[in-house]
């Protein structure tokens, strides 16, 4: 044995000694048949949860009722609950003998907008966003990863005889502004609580109800947020030569800015700008002296990144030229990194999925086009896997796809999962997820 091969054994080894030690091989099939005995059990306390929780949805960093609902079904538990991390958020652990320490995290916050899906539990909630009045619905899903992530503590805690280590359940705050997982870890999440040594965390989408999907590496993009807005000279709709219109420029930027993905970037590379929303004027007759936009910019390579950022910043310089404006005012805020999940631990966690869920567990071959702020937890130090689970009624998504008429997706007003279905798979899945690695 040469020294170079002597000295990488020796780091291998130490590297090894250092890992926190992993379960052994779990009998998949059985643990998920004894979840769905426990499931049998909790589903009408789960049911009831999503649906209060679906009701009554509260924007990010103003979820005050809902960490507390979740506080109070974790202490009911046994957990130690911390309020107030990064503001709204929620931690709760339990020890459970010596072992590895496993985040497993859930989302608070709804979504700016109106929900017309027409259930009997629909909400009707308003709340006060960037100043204005607006509907909130549950729109992306987060309801359902809430009950899911109740209905895992209740299942681990029934099965407790079956693995050893520390849970450390969090409820993190405003996931849709991606900003609530940066403000736990600036509260000192790691610090208070300990450096977890897996991470779980799981999505919810239009797939059929009952399927799993996990990917090693790149599974989410990355996000930059656009603020823009366009300065003219209001006057009469009948007199446009005396005005600058602002909103003529913001029309011209919304189409010319898809050019940069159009012309400049390579097309076998993922890059998205998305304007979501144009707030300008009061009257038909009056044009007004400005007008904002609001938007997002997501890619999945730095180069992609940069090109699409220059050519956001050379097209607002060239509407303003031809308009013969003042300066526009344009902020771009750096989002949700990408969600790189562990190779490794993915890998481990597909063989249960796969054991348990056989031809369900579906291996995703391409990174997501969403964005995500999980990435804060990966980058600081948690080995993690985030994966999906489908949402719809298996036979509403094959009449779907036969009549090729998409369903609604994660944003729509209009989403609306298959409750029961949706979140046994939930429970099961990440249930299975985390005595994978609990010792024994």
């Amino acid at each position: 044995m040469t020294l170079n091969t002597r000295t990488a054994l020796a780091a291998v080894l130490l590297a090894l000694a250092a890992a926190p030690a992993l379960a052994a091989p779990l009998n998949a099939p059985a643990v998920r048949k004894a979840v769905d005995a426990q499931l049998d059990r909790d589903y009408p306390a789960l049911d009831a949860l999503y649906k209060d929780l679906h009701a009554n949805p509260e924007l990010g960093f103003q979820e005050t009722a809902t960490a507390a609902k979740l506080a109070r079904e974790m202490r009911a538990l046994g957990f130690t609950v911390t309020e107030g991390v990064g503001k709204t958020g929620v931690v709760a652990v339990l020890k459970n003998g010596d072992g590895p320490k496993i985040l497993v995290r859930t989302e608070l916050d709804a979504l700016p907008m109106e929900e017309k899906s027409g259930l009997p539990y629909a909400s009707r909630a308003r709340a006060t966003w960037k100043g204005e009045e607006v509907f909130v619905a549950h729109a992306c899903g987060h309801d359902i990863h809430m009950a899911a992530w109740v209905g895992t503590a209740r299942a681990l805690i029934a099965l407790k005889a079956q693995w050893k280590g520390t849970l450390v359940f969090v409820a993190q705050p405003s996931e849709e502004t991606v900003s609530g997982a940066r403000a736990m870890l600036a509260d000192g999440f790691i610090e208070r609580f300990g450096k977890p040594d897996y991470g779980f965390t799981l999505h919810v989408g239009g797939g059929p109800a009952g399927e799993i999907y996990y990917k090693p590496g790149v599974l989410t993009s990355t996000s930059d947020g656009i603020d823009l807005t366009f300065h003219g000279r209001g006057g009469h709709g009948s007199m446009p030569s005396a005005t600058i219109d602002p909103i003529l420029m913001a029309s011209r930027f919304v189409v010319d800015v898809q050019s940069v993905i159009s012309r400049e970037k390579d097309p076998g590379q993922f890059g998205v700008v998305t304007i979501g929303s144009i707030q300008a004027g009061s009257a038909g007759n009056i044009i007004p002296d400005r007008a904002r936009l609001r938007g997002t910019i997501r890619t999945q390579d730095a180069g992609v990144r940069d090109k699409i950022l220059a050519g956001v910043q050379r097209t607002v310089k060239a509407v303003v030229a031809m308009a013969d404006a003042p300066p526009a005012e344009l902020t771009l805020t750096p989002g949700g990194k990408a969600v790189v999940n562990d190779a490794a631990l993915t890998e481990r966690t597909a063989v249960v999925f796969k054991a348990a869920f056989g031809a369900k567990a579906v291996l995703q071959t391409q990174p997501g086009s969403a964005s995500e702020d999980y990435s804060e937890f990966i980058l600081a130090g948690v080995p993690s896997v985030y994966f999906g689970i489908g949402g719809f009624d298996p036979a509403l998504v094959e009449a779907a796809r036969k009549d090729d008429k998409p369903l609604a997706t994660n944003h729509s007003p209009y989403f609306a999962p298959t409750p029961e279905p949706t979140i046994r798979t939930g429970v099961e899945a990440m249930t299975l997820a985390v005595m994978n690695v609990a010792g024994k």
